[in-house]
């Protein structure tokens, strides 16, 4: 893993962490609480899924990271868009979570062909009139 993948994964971190403290502030007694910027479930199910992703990376599976990175993406989008996350949030998680997908390449090693030697062995290649060998 190289240091802008590390780096990345601290920001999303980071970033979810905040939006975890920010849901669980209260407020003073005198006042109402402000109401949450993030559920706790949302920030814990889109913390699990950010830990899922960094697990993938640090296992050298890039592909899974990459797979586990979109559904990350899919949720923050949902979330989102079904008004869980407050408008003071969402651009700065939807950006981490972005950068994250771009971020993680997933490239499958080229496919070696199995070698076929047809039965050719060393020692049966002798040509017509060569009986000495």
């Amino acid at each position: 893993m190289n240091s802008d993948e590390t780096t990345r994964r601290l920001q999303l971190g980071a970033v979810l962490g905040a939006a975890l403290c920010l849901s669980a502030c209260g407020g003073a007694k005198e006042s109402a609480p402000p109401p949450p910027a993030l559920s706790h479930s949302l920030g814990s199910a889109l913390a699990v899924q950010s830990d899922a992703v960094a697990s993938a990376l640090a296992a050298n599976d890039p592909c899974r990271a990459l797979t586990l990175a979109r559904q990350l993406q899919q949720q923050t989008i949902a979330a989102i868009n079904e008004g869980h996350v407050a408008a003071g949030l969402q651009e700065q998680l939807s950006s981490a979570v972005n950068a994250l997908v771009t971020r993680v390449q997933c490239v499958t090693p080229p496919q070696v062909a199995p070698r076929h030697d047809h039965g050719k062995h060393k020692g049966q290649h002798k040509q017509k009139g060569d009986e000495n060998d």
